[in-house]
């Protein structure tokens, strides 16, 4: 891979980790409940978009800095994995179970759509 491969990859990377941390931040702020919509918000955006780069069939290089790069940052298992945690915790036993069901239902429809959409371009 070349230099500037790389360089977009911190890049774009780096954006997509700032444009999590707004849009988790936004969505959080606006619904104001313990339940996490903002990393929700973020997770089903980020399988839309990756199944609309995966329905384009992008060449590598571009599949790498699209999906890779930003998707990947954007988009965030680990803090998925950790508000789930933190409410079996606090005993929010339902929400938790939504929060998994919900997010891979959801998650694997939005990826469907997205890759519908990309394919149809």
């Amino acid at each position: 891979m070349t230099v500037a491969v790389w360089a977009g990859v911190m890049a774009i990377g780096g954006a997509g980790a700032v444009l999590r941390f707004l849009v988790d931040r936004a969505v959080s702020k606006r619904v104001g409940r313990p339940f996490p919509f903002g990393t929700l918000v973020v997770n089903l955006s980020g399988a839309l978009l990756l199944g609309f780069f995966a329905g384009l069939a992008l060449s590598p290089h571009m599949a790498l800095l699209a999906g890779t790069a930003f998707v990947g940052s954007y988009t965030t298992f680990s803090t998925w994995m950790l508000e789930t945690q933190r409410l079996g915790e606090e005993r929010q036993v339902v929400a938790a179970f939504a929060n998994i069901a919900v997010s891979v239902l959801l998650g694997l429809a939005a990826a469907w759509l997205g890759q519908s959409i990309g394919a149809a371009l």
